[in-house]
């Protein structure tokens, strides 16, 4: 009887120490490529702030180059063009 509880416990032993290590060799993998952010900073008008150039949706409106942090902020640029144009 010891001896089935001694093997089920070096059994599970062996088993966590495998996974370990295949855990170990998953994190040193990057998931996916770095994007290489140029620093540049540009300027939500909707909500005022200051977002990553490359990460920032990009629209031209009346030759105008605006950014936004989101759709949302997008959408309330637009609706004042809209209004006003």
């Amino acid at each position: 009887m010891f001896r089935l509880l001694y093997y089920a416990m070096l059994a599970y032993l062996v088993y966590v120490v495998y996974k370990f290590l295949l855990g170990l060799g998953r994190r040193r993998r990057p998931s996916k490529p770095a994007t290489r952010l140029s620093g540049m900073m540009v300027k939500d008008e909707a909500c005022e702030t200051y977002i990553p150039k490359e990460e920032a949706i990009r629209e031209v409106i009346d030759g105008k180059e605006y950014f936004f942090c989101s759709k949302d902020c997008r959408r309330k640029i637009l609706d004042q063009v809209k209004k006003s144009g």
